[in-house]
């Protein structure tokens, strides 16, 4: 241990005192302050701070202990810096041939945030710190696992981990777990973990037994994978230093470098698809399974656009339609017979005064309504500069009155054409290994022949679709021909 100490940085050696004093540690000499009192006799302790001793002044009192109990303490914690500078000098030595999933590495542990979440109390009692090989082979691993924990609150106000899940990256299940927690439960938080009372009866694996399955998964250099990743490895009392944070390794545009997605909403705009529906329970195999295609998206595809936020929309929000460039001789009641469904309707308030146009909320019972007016009204659909879905509708009112307006969504489509490519991409990899996507498949993916007439009867109905789409603008653009000219405009 002597030699450890020696070799040791300046800044190791600081921290280690500090939990020293802090755990009221004692070793021949005493504690700290005592230690001082006889090895500096010109300052004493009266200099007690241990970042203005010097090296050797900290090296000497280190050594004063002997205990096998301190001695595991003390060694704990250097194994947690050492982790960190290996996989640091690994970053730096192998910048220029660093392979895709080195580079997500990097991209976390070099993310402002990362020094915040990752500093782990892993010389409590309780955690495991797992080594870290300075061999090049193992720091060149590129295996991955992904994790993701449910937790519950136990008496005494902690957070206690219930069910822990693990895949590698063919998304293959390695680790599907309850977990008995050692303390008291007040609340299961089952409309969050799907977990109740029930589901732990009888149960036995522990918070120990996960960490040895996980320290065997995490061996020769493996790379953990989560979203917000700090979260479960706190619950998890694990100290790893080969991770990759989902919600540190994308790009979000303008936005502050601070911000974290949803792991739903990355799901939304990379991969086409939500984890899970508003208000479902979090299924934790589910979220490893996302964290694991986020990252096989970065590493297989390339995927390096800047992604745009998608901030959550309170319901009532998306339950409106926009209708707007209304001509001012309609009145706001005849907007029910352009609009199809039931809604109540709201004028908006202009600024600048009425003008000949106005604008106004078609305000729906709930979004799936609302969503059904949009898609029912006849119209041409383009993107507004927000890129919000709007549709060009034409009218001519029982009064003789004739014109058009916009009806607009309210909330982007997050699931759009780029993300289902991108989608595409991953499923295409994972079935090129004949591996199950989804969790819920009972069988392997094996597609045959049949597979691809499916594909051209799909064509074939997307090219009947685009006809008739272009036969309806047609039709639209002679009626607005048709009353332009009937209005002497």
């Amino acid at each position: 241990m002597e030699e450890r100490f020696v070799s040791a940085g300046k800044e190791v050696l600081v921290e280690l005192v500090k939990l020293a004093q802090k755990r009221g540690m004692e070793g021949s000499k005493g504690s700290w302050k005592q230690f001082l009192s006889v090895h500096d006799k010109k300052f004493g302790s009266s200099l007690s701070d241990p970042r203005k001793r010097s090296i050797d002044a900290l090296v000497a009192f280190l050594n004063t202990f002997s205990r096998e109990d301190d001695l595991k303490f003390f060694d704990k914690v250097m194994q947690s810096h050492s982790n960190r500078a290996a996989v640091k000098q690994f970053i730096e030595k192998s910048a220029d041939v660093e392979s895709p999933e080195q580079k997500l590495v990097r991209l976390t542990v070099a993310h402002p945030q990362y020094l915040l979440d990752y500093l782990f109390p892993s010389h409590e009692e309780g955690w495991l710190v797992t080594k870290c090989s300075k061999k090049k082979k193992v720091m060149k691993s590129n295996a991955m696992i992904a994790v993701d924990c449910e937790m519950v609150l136990c008496e005494d106000g902690t957070e206690a981990l219930v069910k822990v899940c693990a895949v590698d990256r063919n998304l293959q299940v390695k680790l599907n777990e309850l977990v008995k927690p050692n303390k008291a439960i007040v609340d299961y938080r089952s409309e969050i973990t799907g977990v109740t009372a029930a589901d732990l009866e009888g149960v036995t694996y522990s918070l120990a037994d996960v960490q040895k399955s996980m320290k065997k998964l995490l061996s020769h250099g493996t790379i953990l994978v989560g979203h917000s990743l700090n979260n479960d490895l706190q619950a998890l009392k694990l100290d790893h230093a080969r991770v990759i944070d989902t919600s540190l390794i994308f790009k979000y545009g303008d936005e502050t470098n601070f911000r974290r997605p949803s792991l739903n909403n990355l799901c939304k705009v990379v991969l086409g698809y939500e984890v899970r529906k508003k208000g479902a329970v979090h299924n934790c195999l589910d979220d490893a399974y996302a964290a694991m295609k986020l990252v096989l998206c970065k590493v297989e595809s390339g995927y390096d656009e800047a992604i745009p936020l998608v901030h959550e929309v309170p319901e009532i929000e998306m339950s409106k339609l926009l209708i707007h460039r209304i001509p001012i001789n309609v009145a706001s009641e005849e907007l029910r017979n352009i609009i199809p469904g039931d809604f109540d309707i709201e004028i908006k308030t202009n600024k600048k005064g009425r003008g000949d146009k106005y604008s106004a909320f078609a305000i729906f019972k709930g979004p799936q309504e609302a969503n059904q007016a949009f898609e029912s009204v006849i119209g041409n659909q383009e993107e507004d500069s927000s890129g919000l879905l709007q549709k060009c509708v034409l009218f001519q009112l029982d009064s003789g009155i004739a014109g058009s307006l916009l009806i607009r969504k309210m909330v982007h489509d997050n699931i759009g054409k780029d993300s289902r490519k991108r989608m595409s991409k991953v499923e295409t990899i994972c079935k090129s290994k004949k591996l199950k996507l989804n969790p819920e498949d009972g069988e392997q993916s094996n597609a045959g022949p049949n597979c691809c007439d499916g594909h051209l009867k799909e064509i074939e109905r997307l090219k009947q679709e685009l006809k008739q789409r272009d036969e309806e603008i047609s039709n639209l653009n002679k009626i607005l021909v048709a009353l332009t000219r009937k209005q002497g405009l």
